[in-house]
C-alpha cells in the first residue's frame, strides 16, 4: 500500500506543489522546529522561505500575483507544514483567511489594494472574532464602530488573534448600528491596517504583548485594545456593513478545513515517531512493534489518520466546488482534532517515558494537539452544526 494520506485525482502542478512544500518542511522545519518552539520564537527566516515559494499567495487569483489554486490545494499545503511545526501553519492560516474574504467579498479598490501585497507576503493577514468575555456566541460582541462624519471609531477589546504583532492587516469584526432586529445583522467587518509590533502600534490601537500558551508556541497570540481607534468607511469589507457576520462564516468554513488539514498533518507525524520508534525500541528480545498491544496500537492510529485525512479532503472539495460545507467542514474538524489528540497520546504512551522529555518530538506534538480541539470552534460547536444540519436535511414532515 502507499504511505499514509495519500489524495486521489490530484493536478500534476499539484502534486509537484506538494512535494515541494514536502522538501521545504523535511529540510527547513523540522529540524529546527524544537529548539525554536522551546524558545518561543517567531520562525522569521521560514517565513521567509515560504515567502520565496509563493505560498503566501497560494490561493490568491492570478490576476493579482497569486498562484490562484483552491482551497484542496491550501489544505494539503496546510497539512505538510503542520506534519513539520504546527506553528509555521498558523503563520498562513489566517492570512489565507483573510485573503479568501478579500477575494470573495471586497470591492474592487479593496482587491487591488491589498491582494498584490498579501500575495507576496508585504501584507500578512490576522483574523479577530474574539473577545475576552465572548466565547462561542459571535452575536453578544461588545467592541463597537461608531459611525462619525469622517468613518468610523471603534472601540472595545478583542481576544487571540494569532499573528496580532506579526501581521499588518486584521479583519476586525465588530458592533454597528444598523437598526437590524438580529443580533447578526449588526455587525460588521473591517480592514484594519497596522504596522507590526507591539505596544501602541497606531493611535487609538494597542497590541499587548503576547500570550504565554502551553504550545502553539513561535506564532505570537495577543490581544488588541481599541480605544477611539479612527477608520475610514472605505475600509470597511466589500462596504457593506451589516454583513460581517456572513463574511466571518464564510472565512470560517476554510479556518475549519485549515484546522482539519493541521490536526491531520500533527496526527500524521505522531504516527510517523510512533511507527519509526517502534521498530527502534526493543523489550523481551524484540522490536516493540513486534509485540501485539502495539501492532494493534499502530494499526489503529493509522486508520484514525487516513479516515480524518479523507473527510478534511471531501469538505475542501465541496467548498471549491461552490457547494455549501458547513455540515462537512464542522464534521472534517470534529473528527480530525479529536483523533489527532488520540493518535498523539497513542504515539506518547508508545514511546514510554521517553516521550515525557523534551529532547523528544512527541512531548510537543502533545501540547499542540490540544489547541485543535478549540481553534475555529470546540467541538462541541461543531457538533451543534453538525445537528443542525442534519435536522434540516432530513426535517420530519409528520
Amino acid at each position: 500500500m502507499a504511505r499514509l494520506a495519500q489524495t486521489a485525482g490530484l493536478t500534476d502542478v499539484q502534486s509537484e506543489i506538494l512535494a515541494t512544500v514536502r522538501q521545504f518542511v523535511d529540510k527547513e522545519v523540522i529540524p529546527r522546529a524544537q529548539e525554536l518552539e522551546h524558545s518561543d520564537t517567531y520562525p522569521a527566516e521560514i517565513v521567509e522561505g515560504m515567502k520565496e515559494m509563493g505560498l503566501f499567495g497560494l490561493t490568491i487569483p492570478e490576476e493579482y500575483g497569486g498562484l490562484g489554486e483552491s482551497l484542496l490545494t491550501y489544505a494539503l499545503v496546510v497539512e505538510e507544514i503542520a506534519r513539520g511545526w504546527m506553528s509555521v501553519s498558523g503563520v498562513i492560516n489566517t492570512h489565507f483567511i483573510v485573503a479568501h474574504m478579500i477575494s470573495r467579498h471586497g470591492t474592487p479598490e479593496q482587491k487591488q489594494h491589498f491582494l498584490p501585497r498579501m500575495a507576496t507576503g508585504e501584507v500578512r493577514g490576522s483574523f479577530s472574532m474574539s473577545e475576552p468575555d465572548l466565547g462561542s456566541d459571535v452575536a453578544a460582541i461588545k467592541t463597537r464602530a461608531r459611525r462619525t462624519d469622517d468613518g468610523y471609531v471603534i472601540d472595545g477589546a478583542k481576544m487571540w488573534l494569532t499573528n496580532g504583532g506579526s501581521s499588518n492587516l486584521i479583519a476586525l469584526l465588530v458592533k454597528t448600528d444598523e437598526g437590524a432586529e438580529k443580533a447578526h445583522q449588526n455587525l460588521t467587518t473591517f480592514l484594519v491596517e497596522k504596522p507590526e509590533g507591539f505596544g501602541e502600534v497606531a493611535p487609538g490601537l494597542t497590541i499587548p504583548g503576547k500570550i504565554d500558551k502551553m504550545g502553539y508556541k513561535g506564532v505570537d497570540t495577543t490581544e488588541a485594545v481599541f480605544d477611539g481607534y479612527e477608520i475610514g468607511a472605505d475600509k470597511v469589507l466589500g462596504e457593506a456593513p451589516g454583513k460581517g457576520f456572513a463574511y466571518m462564516m464564510d472565512g470560517v468554513e476554510v479556518g475549519r478545513v485549515n484546522v482539519a488539514a493541521r490536526a491531520c498533518g500533527i496526527a500524521i507525524r505522531a504516527f510517523e515517531l510512533a511507527v519509526e520508534y517502534a521498530q527502534q525500541r526493543k523489550t523481551f528480545g524484540k522490536a516493540i512493534a513486534e509485540h501485539q498491544a502495539v501492532a494493534f496500537k499502530l494499526a489503529e492510529m493509522a486508520t484514525k489518520v487516513e479516515a480524518a485525512h479523507l473527510m478534511m479532503v471531501n469538505a475542501a472539495r465541496l467548498k471549491d466546488s461552490g457547494e455549501r460545507n458547513d455540515v462537512e467542514a464542522g464534521m472534517a474538524k470534529l473528527i480530525a482534532s479529536e483523533y489527532c489528540a488520540e493518535v498523539t497520546q497513542d504515539s506518547f504512551r508508545i514511546h514510554g517515558g521517553y516521550g515525557y522529555s523534551k529532547e523528544y518530538e512527541i512531548e510537543r506534538l502533545m501540547r499542540e494537539a490540544p489547541f485543535l480541539l478549540i481553534g475555529e470552534g470546540t467541538s462541541e460547536i461543531q457538533k451543534t452544526i453538525i445537528s443542525r444540519g442534519l435536522l434540516r436535511e432530513y426535517k420530519s414532515r409528520s
